[in-house]
């Protein structure tokens, strides 16, 4: 991805950092801190996605926003006792999850079909609900502005399957109040 930054014109004025973005200091704040497509579940502990809220808001000014979008677990789908969730299945591919409840992990299996032969690999991720990151929000001292079912901003609702929640770090906003 540095490469292909490098590489556009106009890259030398932006500032690339790299390391780890749960934990990683930059010099500055910012209007705007994001994670999109489910990035925030890559950090597989829910110690891990704490910091990464606490990062955030360490660096966001005043009135500025963390975004992230992400999906919502398909638990309502998963049969009492099963642990898979097949998405597709065809000739060419084959793609599910395997959901450990209890730990709120999950793996995500990707198979293609490459000349005859599937070929896959696995990712492990930690899902997390709204109402768990609004908690880690208000630990890190950044409140709820709002959220949406989507990019569109379609009204978040119970049939939702992901959501774009913004978070918003105000001058009198403290932990417990």
């Amino acid at each position: 991805m540095i490469e292909q930054l490098q590489s556009k014109a106009g890259a030398d004025v932006v500032g690339v950092t790299i390391g780890d973005f749960a934990t990683t200091k930059v010099n500055g704040s910012f209007q705007l801190v994001f994670l999109i497509f489910n990035t925030i579940t890559n950090l597989t502990t829910q110690d891990a996605q704490v910091e990464c809220f606490r990062n955030a808001a360490a660096h966001l000014q005043p009135g500025g926003c963390f975004v992230i979008e992400t999906f919502i677990p398909e638990l309502r789908r998963l049969p009492r006792g099963e642990t898979i969730l097949p998405h597709q299945f065809n000739q060419s591919r084959f793609d599910f999850d395997e959901y450990h409840v209890a730990t709120q992990e999950l793996i995500s299996y990707h198979y293609r079909n490459v000349d005859g032969a599937y070929k896959g690999h696995s990712t492990p991720f930690r899902y997390v609900w709204p109402s768990e990151l609004d908690l880690m929000a208000k630990m890190a001292g950044i409140r709820l502005r709002e959220r949406w079912g989507d990019w569109h901003r379609t009204p978040f609702t119970n049939e939702s399957t992901a959501h774009v929640s913004v978070w918003e770090k105000t001058l009198q906003y403290k932990f417990g109040t």
